[in-house]
């Protein structure tokens, strides 16, 4: 049997974080913790204005790139006037020079008015990543967003309506979190048809008001066995409607390392999640091949997620009768499976 992977192709072009922490954003949620995440205690916009284009310009001289150029944290979209026209200005000027191929954003779903994106959209902007978490109207509230489910469906739309690539954000875990929630949260977000999707499970940050919601028994995280089994299952799902995800789970970052008080904070957590959606796949695949399997080839790209992190799963691809001796890694784009 000859199958191939259902992850949608990655990007080839290397994304340039630009990170704006609180930027734009009409008030804190309950959760946040973008100076831990990014490392920055303070947003200057001019000077980081004035930092990317020295950099930029220092990487158009090196000959270095090209770039998908990205502005996260914050709320973009909010930005005081002129920054966002200014920002993009700016990445529009090295896309000229060729060093800049497509700009993205991240913001709110209730900060994206037709009139905004169509000004940003005509000075270059190329897709916008809605910070939904939830669709669900309880979770929402409890988390302190500010919007309501509808609210972030509508988002979703306008920014699809508006000509623009559209990625979705979701926090799973939040506050007001109940059996089946997530599940339903991917199915709507799958049904957007977004092209990317990051999927970030709550984290207690030390200094949040969730912190101190956790430290008085109101708020219990999931646990890292939970978030695996919970992302393993988001990924078949978005996989299946060739949605693209790009993150799960925060990046390594220092300052938020040593802040996380409780959570599945793991950084192999997206490996061990993806090494699980493969074994359902090729559990799936061995249903279908009606006998028992004395082999598995694998292509080589997917040699770091087999069998999860720190070989978790082998045990698990020994009980389908593909011990590790059955098992090769070799180039090409197909899974090949064989039975006696």
């Amino acid at each position: 049997m000859r199958y191939t992977h259902p992850e949608p192709a990655p990007s080839t072009v290397r994304v340039w974080p630009v990170f704006l922490p609180f930027a734009g954003c009409p008030h804190r949620c309950l959760f946040c913790a973008q100076d831990k995440q990014t490392g920055r205690t303070a947003t200057d916009l001019d000077a980081i204005l004035h930092a990317l284009e020295s950099d930029l310009r220092d990487a158009l001289d090196q000959g270095r790139g090209p770039y998908e150029l990205a502005f996260y944290g914050g709320t973009f979209t909010a930005l005081p006037t002129p920054y966002p026209e200014t920002f993009l200005s700016l990445a529009a000027r090295f896309r000229e020079a060729g060093l800049v191929t497509r700009v993205r954003c991240s913001t709110r779903p209730d900060c994206v008015a037709p009139d905004t994106l169509s000004r940003l959209r005509a000075l270059g902007l190329d897709l916008v990543e809605l910070g939904i978490q939830s669709f669900d109207d309880l979770a929402l509230e409890a988390s302190g967003r500010g919007y309501s489910g509808e609210a972030a469906k509508k988002g979703c739309a306008l920014v699809r309506e508006a000509g623009l690539a559209l990625g979705i954000q979701l926090l799973p875990g939040l506050p007001g979190d109940r059996p089946g929630l997530f599940r339903e949260d991917i199915r709507l977000a799958a049904d957007l048809e977004p092209e990317t999707a990051r999927l970030y499970p709550c984290l207690v940050v030390r200094g949040t008001p969730l912190a101190r919601a956790w430290e008085r028994g109101e708020y219990v995280p999931w646990t890292t066995e939970r978030a695996v089994t919970e992302l393993a299952e988001a990924l078949r799902v978005l996989w299946a409607r060739r949605v693209r995800v790009i993150r799960m789970g925060l990046a390594p970052e220092e300052t938020l390392d040593e802040s996380v008080l409780a959570g599945p904070h793991h950084p192999a957590l997206g490996q061990s999640a993806r090494g699980l959606a493969l074994l359902s796949l090729v559990r799936e695949k061995v249903r279908e091949l009606g006998g028992k399997p004395v082999s598995l080839t694998v292509p080589r790209r997917y040699s770091g997620e087999l069998y999860g992190h720190a070989g978790e799963l082998k045990p698990a691809y020994f009980e389908l009768g593909l011990p590790e001796t059955a098992v090769r890694f070799a180039d090409g784009p197909d899974f090949v499976l064989r039975r006696a």
